[in-house]
């Protein structure tokens, strides 16, 4: 009797060890801090490398990323979609932001290259983006310009090559620079506009054309601080950690260009 008390003790302290360890890891990862970033579509390969790294360093440290075009993001900040940091890749998202009073601390962190890339297979070789009139190009395209800077820099470049409007019934919008990219990946378009950064991700589309700068704004990366950040010092720590070396370094292997 004693000896199948004994055993029977013994099962309770095991099962009661045994279903100790998953609360006590599910209490640690419940006192990580979350960090909330909205990020540019085209910065994913870049931040997803550097998060790996930082939260390896950072233990207590969750970061959770929202990517999509800066147009989308800015909005969903506005309307208060949490949200501890924003990276945005253009000037014109991150300003409307700080002078709402929705940023604090904000600098600019890199800068891209608008390309024309075509399916990696196209024995289409262009020398100016006015070859898109050609027949030889059906559907090209192109990230919404309302919300997508990478398209609102298309249409800067179209419409200074006096193109924009007799191309309109070749374009093709996309929701942001990567489902750009798709298309051509995939041969449903001919051509697209994306940054040179999304087109060294990709083996499936090669480098047709580099757009001239001058015909479309520069394309600045500016990150900046929510206001609203309910995790402010740790927001502020990333926010140093990304234009650390560290951080740059990765991002200039993906591509990007430092600010002069």
């Amino acid at each position: 009797m004693l000896k199948k008390l004994a055993m029977t003790m013994l099962a309770v302290m095991l099962f009661a060890g045994i279903s100790a360890v998953p609360e006590v890891e599910v209490q640690a990862a419940a006192k990580k801090t979350e960090i909330v970033i909205s990020a540019a579509a085209s910065l994913q390969d870049s931040l997803d490398k550097i998060a790996v790294l930082y939260e390896k360093q950072h233990p207590g440290i969750d970061l959770i990323f929202n990517y999509g075009a800066s147009g989308t993001l800015q909005k969903q900040i506005e309307q208060g979609a949490p949200a501890d940091l924003f990276f945005s890749a253009g000037d014109k998202q991150m300003n409307a932001l700080v002078e709402g009073g929705l940023i604090t601390d904000h600098t600019k962190l890199l800068k891209n290259q608008l390309v024309l890339v075509v399916p990696a297979d196209s024995a289409a070789k262009l020398t100016t983006i006015a070859q898109l009139a050609d027949r030889t190009f059906k559907r090209v395209a192109v990230g919404q310009p309302e919300s997508v800077p990478a398209g609102q820099y298309a249409q800067q470049a179209l419409t200074a090559k006096k193109l924009w409007d007799p191309l309109q019934s070749k374009l093709v919008f996309a929701k942001d620079v990567r489902q750009v990219l798709s298309y051509v990946e995939t041969g449903n378009v001919d051509a697209g506009f994306v940054y040179k950064t999304d087109a060294l991700t990709s083996s499936k589309v090669k480098i047709a054309l580099t757009v001239g700068p001058h015909v479309h704004k520069a394309i600045n990366y500016p990150v900046g601080i929510v206001k609203g950040s309910k995790n402010g010092t740790a927001a502020k720590a990333f926010y140093s950690y990304v234009q650390s070396k560290a951080a740059t370094d990765i991002f200039t292997s993906y591509g990007f260009k430092l600010p002069q």
